[in-house]
């Protein structure tokens, strides 16, 4: 939306008049009609000169932060360069990092104390201390470090997300919050009331950050290319995943198109990284001819890939909001590491002599696997000088690919100020060059033939890793509200009570089963807790008034019979259809028949142990599970109903 502008000059009514008496209207012309097409078209004038302000600024503006980040990698870089040469083969080609997402700040205290309250039936302001810290760990999440820490911070809190949206939300049922988060494409802003947006954001977030990271990694050993092209993995991975579970994505950079784009380039970094691994062990012996070899075709697999990513975001929509800048270091990439494999071709070729197993995979980097429709290719070259002039050829198409890659390079305005990238190529243009030379004789007066293309292939590929959830562990912030399993918005309950029941000759008249929370398992009809409302298919929650959802039958099983005379005072939660209202009070009849298809009748009838549900995304809701505090220490003395194994259902 672009503001309107007040006119600096008179009015169109003040105008005709003025220019009337001065003369400087033509005879014949409508002078109103004139002054009103004349200011139509300097607003129209004023109007395009702010959206080429706003465009530029936009252009100008775009993925600042990871131009930033790519500037800081070329600062390391180039002292590096400084130190180890002009020569030196320890200087990478710089990477692709993506910026994160920035968000708008959130308020979750009102959504979630009013859902608390109308939904679990308790006091939301109670909650202040946990809602404060997920927002905290928001906030944190907006700025985290581009290490292992903020990589964790951010796995942290999609984890908690994902837990959220298990207990708050159902598909007809939102949280009402309005999520804000801004492209890390292009800057504009979007918005959605789902929590999926806040998790894709957020996991969007984390493929970011895995690339920043892996560009950040020291290549120049082995070490360092192997975290980089994991990170590379993990980014690719996240990029999938968000593909391939979200969908409807506000922004341009979580569509279908972009995610694909990304995980391909993700991809391609990740292939690079282990072209670059595997070059920097030097050859046993100059004459190691399957090593060039081997080096030629994983660097024409790395090109293969890159042209691949050049013509995803040379096509729209990719196209429109991928910065070309992006683009043209993606075409400069695939025409260096091409050329790279036929230098490498022509070092197998003309540095000593041929084996049979080395003449094998030599037909095997020219041919690759023959197809029907192609014509005879001509036989390999056996002996030196033949091999020498196609060594020539295939330099030939490596300066001619260095060459085109530095003019591709001077293209891009963006690319100029990358001293590192221009270094780069022109040190293997040089190299090829100097390689040239060598072979060049004086009487050499025959061409040799266009050399044929260099098959690409890989001996290691880098897999397509999803992002490792599973190695934070994290504890349910909302862990009071009861195991999720029953206390979420996709079951609705009564709480009852407390309900006061004492002990009788035969106990207190319920058979209790399972852990967290402890379920009423039958109720023995005219005993006491049928005559307290008791009935089967609760889930106590509190006794005594501790709070007891996350209990094992152990130790509800110890509280009950460490209680006197007096009797005991139990809150049980009573599950309801889904169309009955939720309400707490007076108790209406209770849903029933949760075990009667699993029980006959009878006290000593053993019911299954509860299954607990699957944990999201691999973690463990298990771990770290904090204990109520202030629990009674019951004595060891005998109750007076029957004893209750803590394997089996308990008859109290």
């Amino acid at each position: 939306m672009i503001p309107e502008e007040t006119q600096d000059g008179p009015s169109a009514s003040e105008e005709s008049p003025r220019l009337q008496a001065t003369g400087s209207v033509c005879k014949g012309s409508d002078t109103l009609a004139q002054t009103q097409r004349g200011h139509l078209q300097s607003r129209r004038a004023r109007i395009h000169q702010q959206i080429s302000k706003e465009l530029r600024m936009r252009t100008g503006a775009e993925n600042l932060y990871s131009l930033q980040l790519l500037k800081e990698e070329l600062e390391e870089l180039d002292r590096g360069l400084h130190t180890d040469g002009p020569g030196s083969e320890g200087i990478t080609v710089p990477m692709i990092p993506l910026g994160l997402k920035e968000t708008k700040e959130l308020d979750w205290s009102a959504a979630l104390t009013e859902r608390i309250s109308q939904h679990f039936g308790e006091d939301g302001t109670s909650y202040e201390a946990e809602i404060r810290e997920l927002a905290d760990l928001r906030q944190a999440t907006c700025t985290p470090s581009r290490s292992e820490s903020g990589l964790e911070l951010l796995l942290a809190y999609y984890n908690q997300l994902c837990l959220l949206d298990a207990r708050f939300v159902t598909p007809a049922r939102s949280l009402g919050l309005l999520f804000h988060w801004y492209d890390s494409l292009t800057g504009v802003p979007a918005q959605q009331r789902a929590l999926a947006f806040e998790k894709g954001s957020v996991l969007f977030n984390i493929g970011a950050l895995h690339t920043q990271i892996g560009a950040r990694q020291d290549r120049s050993h082995a070490e360092g290319a192997g975290r980089a092209a994991e990170a590379f993995q993990r980014a690719a991975g996240a990029f999938r995943l968000l593909r391939d579970k979200f969908s409807h994505a506000p922004s341009p950079d979580m569509s279908p198109a972009s995610l694909s784009a990304l995980e391909q380039l993700m991809a391609a970094q990740a292939q690079e990284c282990v072209f670059e691994g595997l070059s920097l062990p030097a050859p046993a012996a100059p004459q190691d001819c399957l090593a060039q070899l081997h080096l030629a075709q994983e660097a024409a697999q790395v090109a293969a890939q890159y042209e691949q990513v050049h013509g995803t975001m040379a096509r729209p929509p990719v196209q429109d909001y991928v910065p070309f800048a992006w683009t043209t270091l993606v075409r400069v990439k695939a025409e260096h590491f091409r050329a790279l494999a036929h230098y490498h071709t022509a070092t197998a070729l003309c540095d000593g002599s041929l084996a049979e197993a080395e003449l094998l995979a030599l037909g095997q980097v020219f041919e690759g696997p023959p197809a029907p429709s192609e014509p005879r290719r001509p036989a390999l070259p056996q002996e030196p000088e033949e091999r020498r002039k196609l060594g020539k050829a295939h330099l030939k198409r490596a300066i001619l690919g260095q060459e085109e890659a530095l003019r591709l390079h001077a293209v891009c305005r963006a690319l100029r100020r990358v001293d590192l990238l221009q270094a780069v190529l022109g040190q293997a243009l040089r190299r090829s060059l100097a390689k040239y030379s060598e072979l060049d004789l004086e009487d050499d007066f025959f061409e040799a033939t266009e050399a044929p293309d260099i098959q690409p292939k890989t001996h290691r590929r880098p897999e397509v890793r999803a992002p490792s959830f599973s190695r934070v562990k994290v504890t349910d912030i909302f862990h009071r509200l009861g195991p999720l399993s029953v206390f979420s918005v996709k079951n609705r309950w009564r709480l009852v009570g407390p309900v006061h029941v004492t002990r009788g000759e035969g106990g207190f008249g319920f058979t209790l089963r399972g852990d967290s929370p402890v379920l009423i398992a039958a109720v023995i009809p005219g005993g006491h807790a049928a005559a307290a409302g008791l009935q089967e298919g609760d889930y106590i929650v509190s006794v005594n008034g501790q709070p007891c959802r996350w209990w094992k039958h152990a130790e509800v099983v110890a509280q009950l019979r460490a209680v006197g005379a007096e009797g005991v005072s139990l809150q049980v939660a009573t599950l309801l259809p889904s169309t009955e209202p939720l309400s707490t009070g007076d108790r209406r009849p209770a849903l029933r028949g949760l075990l009667r298809s699993q029980k006959k009748c009878g006290w000593e009838t053993p019911a299954p142990a509860r299954v607990s549900p699957r944990p999201l995304l691999g973690w463990s809701r298990k771990a770290q599970r904090g204990q109520p505090g202030g629990r009674l220490c019951p004595a060891p003395h005998a109750l007076a109903a029957a004893p209750s194994p803590s394997s089996s259902p308990g008859r109290q």
